[in-house]
């Protein structure tokens, strides 16, 4: 089919990533972006996307069905990243959260059911699983969300897949680990470690550096949503991970390496409340449909570092003085 996207939060990290990835390798693709340019939300992003007229760009909010209801008529395939993602922000206010998380999904997806959207992609977390002391989750693992961020997701986990039972409405929900690489805010661990470094600043780590994450590059999230789109079974449930498990000192580690620092720059931190330990899904359901992660770490880091190392441009103007 001739795509006609409509994806949410695109001026965010994985939804700008995922718009470029889609303009270079789909010709034929047109591409509304709806974001709303909250503080994540990036314009000089929107900026560079609309350089190709397939690309659209509509400031408003997922949670105005007025809104809503025009764009989704518009288009065939629907990928949903617009949410707030912040942990840390959500334990100190959670009330955009379940706007944005629960509220905002309820209304396009339920605009979605009524214009007949032949693909909708939910795009969830790992983080709705809650911490694994071992093993790793499967998608029909139990939801156990620890903060606000999560419960929010859960939430609009659940309620995408209501819609399957309710009405028969079959959209595909994927929960992915840990992202990283261009054009992510940096308050996130690993550009606001890079960036705090390339400025000859201090990194700050959580209590001891238990805490284990699997960190996926964006690029191979994206292909994943892509595959999704094309081969996905509707209804189901996906998990995307890369299967790069590390500590967060680990990471503090390499991270310091590659930029000729040494641990005399990282600040200890006290643990924020709730900090899951550890992280780990079952991707091997995608895995079956032919996906898998296309660059190691070690590269896909040092790629990112360099990113941020030469688009000063872009990310200096976001962070908060300090």
């Amino acid at each position: 089919m001739s795509k006609k996207y409509l994806v949410t939060g695109g001026a965010g990290f994985i939804g700008s990533n995922f718009i470029r990835q889609v303009l270079a390798e789909e010709p034929g693709a047109q591409v509304t972006n709806l974001d709303l340019l909250t503080y994540s939300g990036v314009q000089a992003t929107v900026d560079e996307l609309d350089v190709d007229p397939r690309h659209s760009f509509v400031k408003g909010d997922v949670g105005n069905p007025d809104t809503v209801e025009p764009l989704v008529a518009e288009a065939n395939v629907i990928v949903h990243f617009a949410a707030e993602t912040h942990v840390d922000r959500s334990i100190t206010g959670p009330g955009p959260f379940l706007e944005t998380n629960v509220v905002g999904t309820g209304i396009l997806i339920d605009a979605a059911r009524k214009h007949g959207v032949e693909r909708f992609i939910h795009v969830s977390t790992d983080e709705v699983y809650g911490s694994l002391p071992n093993g790793s989750a499967a998608e029909d693992r139990r939801l156990d969300p620890s903060s606000p961020y999560a419960a929010s997701k859960a939430a609009a986990d659940l309620l995408v897949g209501a819609y399957r039972t309710t009405y028969g409405y079959l959209p595909i929900v994927t929960r992915c680990t840990n992202n990283f690489g261009p054009y992510q805010f940096p308050e996130k661990v690993i550009p606001l470690f890079v960036t705090n470094l390339l400025d000859g600043k201090k990194v700050p780590l959580y209590g001891d550096g238990r805490n284990e994450r699997d960190w996926l590059h964006v690029s191979d999230h994206c292909r994943a949503i892509r595959l999704l789109v094309d081969e996905g079974v509707p209804g189901e449930i996906y998990n995307v991970g890369a299967d790069n498990h590390l500590t967060n000192l680990e990471l503090t580690r390499r991270i310091l390496e590659a930029l000729g620092a040494d641990e005399s720059m990282v600040e200890r931190v006290p643990d924020r409340p709730g900090h899951d330990l550890r992280y780990a899904v079952d991707s091997s359901k995608i895995r079956r449909l032919g996906w898998g992660p296309d660059r190691d770490f070690e590269g896909r880091l040092a790629e990112t570092i360099e990113w941020y190392r030469s688009r000063r441009d872009w990310w200096e103007p976001l962070r908060e003085p300090q």
